[in-house]
């Protein structure tokens, strides 16, 4: 294992050091991907297929080859004897878990030194990685053009930085695994999850990050551009691996267990940043915008002549500042200071009622600047319908609404939107608004002009809960039911309700 890194270093990585500034970046996507693949969700609930795990092993443990490799590669790069020697302990770290999956693989059965195809993707990574020690970067041709120390130290700092994200999630999900290990003492994949959730790992990662910074001190804001693009990439690469896994076994999918209509199912979703890729508020503001510049312009009076277009996007950008600022300062006050180990429903819903009376403040400090006045219905709809959404949100509606005769379901939005009907025309360019029940809030208009006002219907996860809690009380008791919750969570709000709970307790009655 390679040396501990002091509790300073390890403090400076944890406070914004360009390593974090990269893992942060990853993790709200590629992380969470990652976590969701098949592979992982069978894992964690403990029925993965051990055909599939060895097979797994043997791909990982032709990936740890390489990976020693570009170790090696980086520390003929790297002029400073403390950098050497933090790589050469990292790569005897490697070395020690390719002797681990030796160990596993001789358990069940499998010849460790025998020679074992290589999958699409693991290929792909390995020569991803290889090229990069090589300094194959951007277009370059290789280490043997760089001739300087400070060209060298270069291609090491481009190599580590795409070994780094490796180290980081696997010492996410060991992490995220471990709650698994304390439901079940004899998980199947015990060893696994202990080896990746240990002090030790941790400490290797650790290492990778401090020695990542320390190589990026010297690089111009271009360089490390670059190190930001290759640590996505490996990212990338990472969820690719664990999705090009051949699990065939039935896997998360909790509808495919309800596709009797004797069941009732009911799914509900969030729209803003959970359907959509930009949200809804700016949209509908700059509508307010643009229509006040086109009725000055065709002189038509109907009271926007109040200010000018360049006030008026000045007034909607203090008021965005405005909630941005005071968002932060709530979280900042809800916040716990450690992490909750449960989900504590009496904290969640004092939290909830803060966050209700933020939110209906500042949909208040909206209305009565008068930003949202004069907006034509027509072009409301129109901009509805020209609303990007996230492809699996998309691909997820029209599939249900395709199949939604065959199920005894109903579909719910439940949205803070300002217009729903922006949700509607959204919704309906994609063909999937048949069946959709939207729980919104709608604009007041006058003549198809909407009068500035809103009529508040869902302004705060209060309401949310509340019209839930209405539309589950009006199913019929004597059904069986489901609800299924389509919710994009900020990771601030994960740890004032609990962290990772809801993941693990999911993951382990879904799938056990």
């Amino acid at each position: 294992m390679a040396s501990s890194p002091s509790p300073a270093s390890a403090a400076v990585v944890a406070e914004g050091s360009a390593a974090r500034r990269f893992w942060i970046a990853a993790s709200t996507r590629e992380a969470a991907f990652a976590a969701y693949t098949p592979f992982i969700l069978s894992l964690a609930a403990g029925n993965l297929r051990l055909d599939v795990f060895r097979h797994y092993i043997a791909q990982d443990a032709r990936f740890l080859h390489a990976f020693a490799r570009a170790y090696e590669m980086a520390e003929d790069c790297a002029d400073d004897d403390d950098d050497r020697a933090t790589i050469a302990a990292l790569r005897k770290a490697i070395l020690q878990e390719l002797n681990l999956h030796a160990s596993v693989l001789k358990e069940w059965g499998v010849d460790p030194t025998k020679e074992i195809p290589p999958s699409a993707a693991a290929t792909k990574y390995t020569d991803f990685l290889l090229a990069t020690a090589a300094g194959k970067v951007d277009g370059t041709k290789g280490s043997d053009k760089m001739v300087t120390p400070f060209e060298k130290t270069k291609i090491a700092a481009y190599t580590v930085g795409a070994m780094t994200p490796c180290m980081r999630l696997y010492a996410y999900l060991g992490k995220e695994l471990m709650a698994f290990l304390k439901q079940d003492e004899n998980h199947p994949y015990k060893k696994w999850i202990n080896t990746y959730a240990s002090s030790d790992f941790e400490d290797n990662a650790l290492q990778i990050e401090e020695l990542l910074d320390k190589l990026s001190v010297s690089l111009t804001g271009e360089e490390l551009e670059i190190i930001g693009k290759l640590y996505q990439q490996a990212m990338k690469l990472e969820v690719e691996f664990f999705s090009a896994q051949l699990v065939d076994q039935t896997v998360v999918a909790p509808l495919s267990r309800y596709c009797d209509p004797k069941y009732k199912l009911l799914i509900f979703s969030d729209f803003d940043l959970t359907c959509t890729v930009v949200d809804s508020s700016a949209i509908l503001a700059e509508i307010a915008i643009l229509s006040f510049q086109k009725a000055s312009q065709s002189g038509i009076d109907n009271n926007l002549d109040r200010t000018k277009s360049g006030d008026l996007r000045n007034s909607w950008n203090m008021l965005s500042k405005q909630y941005m600022e005071e968002y932060e300062e709530c979280m900042e006050r809800l916040l716990p200071l450690e992490e909750s180990k449960s989900l504590d429903y009496d904290k969640l819903y004092k939290g909830l009622e803060v966050l209700a009376e933020f939110e209906k403040l500042a949909n208040s400090r909206v209305v009565d600047s008068g930003v949202l006045r004069g907006m034509n219905l027509e072009d409301i709809r129109k901009a509805g319908e020209r609303l990007i959404l996230q492809g699996g949100c998309k691909n997820f509606f029209q599939k249900i609404v395709k199949t939604r005769e065959n199920l005894n379901l109903d579909i719910h939005i439940l949205s803070y939107c300002w217009c729903a009907e922006l949700i509607r025309s959204a919704f309906s360019s994609a063909g999937c608004l048949d069946g959709l029940n939207i729980h919104s809030n709608e604009f007041a208009f006058e003549e198809s002009v909407s009068t500035g006002e809103i009529d508040r219907k869902m302004q705060s996860p209060l309401d949310k809960v509340e019209k839930f809690k209405s539309i589950r009380s009006d199913v019929d008791s004597t059904v069986p039911f489901l609800s299924v919750l389509y919710w994009r969570l900020s990771w601030r709000f994960a740890l004032l309700i609990g962290g990772g709970y809801w993941y693990h307790h999911w993951v382990k009655h879904n799938l056990a």
